[in-house]
């Protein structure tokens, strides 16, 4: 059975909408899974004619109302949107649509109705002149599920990356690492990789200070009191984890295939590897969500600047619903 992936459409004033339906116009796609967008209609329509994609719409209510067949998109239309809404341009209706679409795919999601949720990016700005103060996507899904202990993990074909904190400044980020965080994200990434088909898989934790500290050295001896408690009580569980490592090496090992995925310690740690390696095949992940609710995204932003020339590239939302698909419920993870 090919499992139902919700396609929120993020903030429409970007190139959320050019990239889904240039992603839905892929027949790969519906080999592997039955999409199925959620956002605005007539905002749909006029990214499928600024792509001339060979594709209609089909507006729907409810899931069971989806075609779910190649050539045509399947959309869940809140009708929240102007079909004249300006490209590139910050706009409080399209923050507050694009958090609405969220809101609506984890109703969905909770009710069992979508395997997995695949977002298209907002627009941080936006979203919170449109009334919803959250630094991002991960915040809103953590909120709407009452989840407490979730990660945000980054995926290439190359790299996969887990952290242990994201959208805070670093003097915050070191502060709120503790030994039950290091813990816990750990564990989070097992889990993941587990359901995902990996039978032992290999974490590597980046240290803090340059060196991981080089013991004591560098730093006040944050890998000793915040890291290594978290891994010494994941291996007495079992679990393949070993560090810190230096972060200046450790992700060129991780890319070589000394490990399966590297845990980071604050958000450009892991952010930047990823990134160099291509925007165009990283995946934005959430981890963690309570009711087993299942998150990818672009790993780009909402490109204001290029918004409505045609000229955005689909490849990260294809890889993205390819990550959706892959850890969509399969089995219950060991």
């Amino acid at each position: 059975m090919k499992p139902v992936i919700g396609i929120t459409m993020g903030d429409a004033a970007g190139i959320g909408p050019e990239i889904i339906v240039k992603a839905l116009a892929h027949p790969s796609v519906y080999e592997i899974c039955k999409p199925v967008v959620i956002g605005d209609g007539q905002i749909l329509e006029r990214a499928i004619a600024l792509t001339k994609a060979n594709v209609t719409l089909n507006k729907i209510e409810k899931i069971n109302e989806g075609a779910f067949s190649y050539g045509v998109i399947d959309c869940i239309d809140l009708h929240l949107l102007p079909d004249d809404l300006a490209y590139g341009q910050i706009s409080p209706l399209a923050g507050d649509a694009a958090f609405q679409f969220i809101k609506t795919a984890i109703d969905l999601a909770k009710a069992k109705e979508l395997h997995a949720i695949c977002t298209a990016p907002l627009n941080k700005e936006a979203l919170h002149k449109g009334g919803h103060q959250y630094p991002g996507h991960t915040e809103i899904l953590a909120e709407l599920t009452e989840t407490e202990n979730y990660s945000m993990m980054l995926s290439s074909p190359k790299l996969k990356v887990i952290h242990l904190t994201t959208h805070v400044g670093l003097k915050k980020a070191i502060e709120m690492i503790t030994p039950e965080r290091t813990y816990n994200v750990i564990r989070l990434a097992y889990e993941t990789l587990n359901r995902a088909g990996y039978s032992n898989p290999g974490i590597a934790v980046c240290g803090i200070n340059p060196h991981a500290g080089e013991n004591g050295l560098f730093g006040e001896g944050e890998e000793e009191e915040k890291l290594m408690p978290g891994i010494e009580r994941a291996v007495s569980e079992g679990i393949n984890a070993s560090g810190p490592y230096p972060a200046d090496t450790l992700f060129y090992r991780a890319v070589r295939g000394d490990f399966d995925i590297v845990v980071a310690c604050y958000h450009d740690q892991g952010h930047v590897p990823i990134k160099v390696l291509g925007l165009e095949e990283g995946v934005n992940i959430t981890v963690g969500l309570n009711g087993g609710v299942i998150r990818t995204s672009v790993d780009h932003g909402t490109a204001f600047d290029i918004a409505g020339k045609n000229i955005a590239d689909e490849r990260s939302m294809l890889a993205a619903i390819q990550s959706a698909a892959d850890l969509s419920p399969k089995e219950v993870a060991k």
